[in-house]
């Protein structure tokens, strides 16, 4: 017979307890290098943070924090997505060929870009899920699937912005209060990811599913379907993201966010969601996403060359990396001795 866990630990677990602390001073710490970066880039050209920089800078990583948010949901389980940056451009294409020259709404884009990503997700995720391929291989390969029928659709055609309805432009550019639409909606995709993973069973689920598949299975949790679960969420969170890209920039061409998978991964992993998955929060996906946006922000105002920003994003991913593995091997250490006594 088997049970079903409502949560993989109590809450005063020491297990638990003690990842929980490990992981927001991570998270902390990434605040800290942020602020620092900030105040640094500000004292070195203070228009870094006037209105329109600081305007800018929310604009500027609203997307790669959704993408980061998706991305975080399946690494939690121990898998990889690789295909979020071509399913972003394939949506923004398709979406932006969609209503070219039309009066449609910008919410039909948004549900276009969500139908068409979640399709991707779930294509996936049946390989990955049920077919049992590894994760790795399958991305990899529908990175490059979508990349081709993108290109073969295309053919180099553009599409403009002055052919995109005023009312899917105003989703990019509209704000309210003096925040723009966008950074609202990430912060709001951001909040009911991290309220999910840490309030409901399902998403307690995903956690214990990285930390230990068989011990999930075991335990009664359905792996299976919560992991085509978390490849359809990163899939509708990539064709969300197309929907936000065609809004924002309003001009498209079939290699939008060409090579931005190996940035969402590494805002992740930078963020502190463990590559080995069971570990890690959204909330640290969407800083580690903010630190290499504001990264890139800072090289532009001092006039660096942008070269650097790809070395600098390697050594962050380096370091996150190393950092993951001393703290897993510490911890338990640390825990091993708990026991024993």
């Amino acid at each position: 017979m088997t049970t079903t866990l409502e949560k993989p630990l109590p809450a005063t677990d020491p297990a638990r307890s003690l990842l929980d602390t490990v992981f927001r001073a991570r998270e902390l710490s990434i605040g800290g290098a942020l602020v620092l970066l900030i105040l640094g880039t500000w004292l070195a050209n203070h228009g870094f943070l006037d209105d329109q920089g600081i305007k800018d800078l929310l604009l500027n990583s609203s997307i790669l924090v959704l993408l980061a948010v998706g991305q975080s949901v399946v690494v939690i389980t121990r898998n990889i997505d690789l295909s979020v940056g071509s399913v972003t451009g394939l949506t923004a294409f398709a979406c932006g060929h969609f209503v070219s020259g039309t009066d449609h709404s910008a919410f039909t884009v948004v549900l276009l870009g969500l139908v068409l990503g979640v399709v991707c997700g779930l294509v996936s995720g049946v390989l990955v899920s049920f077919g049992r391929v590894p994760a790795l291989v399958v991305t990899l390969g529908m990175l490059y699937v979508v990349q081709g029928v993108d290109h073969a659709w295309a053919h180099g055609e553009q599409i403009n912005a002055v052919n995109v309805p005023d009312g899917v432009l105003s989703l990019g550019t509209g704000s309210v209060l003096g925040i723009p639409y966008l950074p609202l909606i990430s912060a709001a995709v951001l909040v009911g990811t991290a309220y999910y993973l840490r309030t409901y069973r399902s998403g307690r689920e995903l956690y214990a599913i990285g930390s230990s598949p068989e011990a999930a299975r075991l335990a009664g949790i359905p792996v299976r379907r919560r992991i085509l679960g978390a490849y359809a969420f990163s899939g509708a969170v990539a064709g969300f993201a197309g929907a936000l890209w065609l809004a924002r920039f309003g001009t498209v061409v079939a290699d939008a966010a060409n090579g931005w998978e190996l940035t969402v991964v590494s805002a992740v992993v930078v963020g502190g969601v463990a590559i080995t998955g069971g570990t890690g929060a959204v909330w640290g996906a969407a800083l580690g996403a903010l630190l290499l946006t504001t990264i890139g922000s800072a090289l532009v105002v001092l006039k660096v060359d942008s070269f650097w920003q790809q070395a600098i994003t390697g050594v962050l991913l380096l370091a996150a990396i190393t950092t993951d593995r001393i703290v897993q091997v510490r911890t338990t250490s640390a825990l091993r001795k708990r026991s024993r006594r």
